[in-house]
């Protein structure tokens, strides 16, 4: 029996890797915060990244979370600073789950078009309420603050969580809403503290699906991870086949090749079960939740691992802008602690089966 993904995934996976923007590109994105990388975005319109998980009655593809796994894997190993995880994934689920008919109606056709760019602030019930953080709900108005929304700081909609669980969409440009610009050692994602004084939002009526949308961020930055892991390795390879040292290649000495089989046998096991966890958010529900654990918290180990090699691979150099290896270390070590740190998210695994 075949477990791999078919070659119609394949293909859309490896042409969505063409169509990356070359690091010449991310490195001016991550270098000047006045880039709003609206061509970045248009290139992922035009590959229908927005519509992935929209029906087609809506003008999406109608894929799945496992597709979109892929995407996100690809977009990782591009290191493509794109908003895909609020507008592409968790918006479109947060609709599908808890929206009405008509918000369904008005708000996924323009998201399948690429017509709205969504922030989601669901990082407080998820990851832990730091002090002075989270957003409450009063007499139908939102107050209080979320921090670490990417994208939030250009966003045309803002999918927020109150304190209850309810889930809500705000317009950018509400009255009372402010954003300011949050430092991350990720500079190919830009996150936001939003503060919200009395913000007018139209709520989500159905029942709340946040643990689904939780799951489904697990796993997409658990596949992020790998495609970061991916390109961390092919790097550590290429340059290890073309550095000598004492008239050899790197690569013929015995402590150079440990480090990278190391690493190659890391990432496998890593990729089945971020393929299987995907795969069970669709088509076994009753494992989605502990498997996205265990694929977001045992991803942001191994990605610690493989940066840390793979820069140890290149030596002096791997800590230089000049091969651009650090964006990807620095990717690895965001999406290790967003959305819950690998300790915080193996607790909700033990909650999960009764511990």
């Amino acid at each position: 029996m075949d477990f791999a993904i078919t070659p119609d995934q394949t293909l859309m996976q490896d042409s969505l890797v063409r169509s990356l923007a070359p690091l010449d590109r991310v490195r001016a994105y991550a270098g000047n915060v006045q880039d709003p990388g609206t061509d970045l975005w248009q290139a992922m319109t035009e590959f229908g990244l927005p519509g992935l998980l929209i029906p087609e009655t809506y003008g999406g593809l109608g894929l799945g979370l496992l597709d979109a796994a892929l995407m996100a894997q690809a977009l990782g190993q591009g290191i493509s600073p794109v908003p895909f995880l609020g507008t592409c994934i968790l918006a479109p689920l947060a609709l599908l789950g808890s929206g009405s008919p008509e918000q369904q109606s008005h708000w996924l056709p323009a998201l399948a078009r690429g017509d709205v760019r969504v922030a989601a602030a669901l990082s407080e019930p998820i990851a832990g309420v730091r002090e002075g953080a989270g957003v409450s709900l009063n007499h139908g108005k939102l107050s209080g603050k979320a921090l670490f929304v990417e994208g939030g700081l250009t966003a045309d909609l803002i999918l927020v969580v109150d304190q209850g669980g309810g889930l809500h969409l705000v317009a950018g440009d509400s009255a009372g809403l402010t954003r300011a610009a949050m430092t991350s050692i990720d500079q190919t994602r830009r996150l936001a503290e939003l503060s919200f004084d009395q913000v007018t939002s139209d709520p989500l009526p159905g029942p709340s699906c946040l643990t689904r949308l939780r799951d489904a961020a697990w796993v997409m930055l658990a596949a992020d991870s790998l495609g970061a892991c991916d390109a961390m390795l092919e790097k550590a390879v290429a340059y290890a086949k073309e550095r000598k040292q004492f008239g050899r290649v790197i690569g013929s000495f015995q402590a150079v090749k440990h480090l990278c089989a190391e690493m190659a046998a890391e990432i496998e096991p890593m990729r089945s079960l971020i393929w299987y966890a995907a795969y069970a958010f669709d088509e076994a529900p009753a494992e989605a939740s502990l498997m996205a654990a265990h694929a977001k918290a045992h991803s942001s180990e191994i990605g610690r691992f493989v940066a840390r090699t793979a820069t140890e691979v290149h030596g002096g150099m791997g800590i230089t802008d000049l091969l651009g290896l650090h964006f990807w270390f620095k990717r690895l070590g965001l999406n290790r602690q967003w959305f819950g740190s690998p300790e915080r998210v193996r607790e909700a695994a033990a909650a999960i089966q009764g511990f």
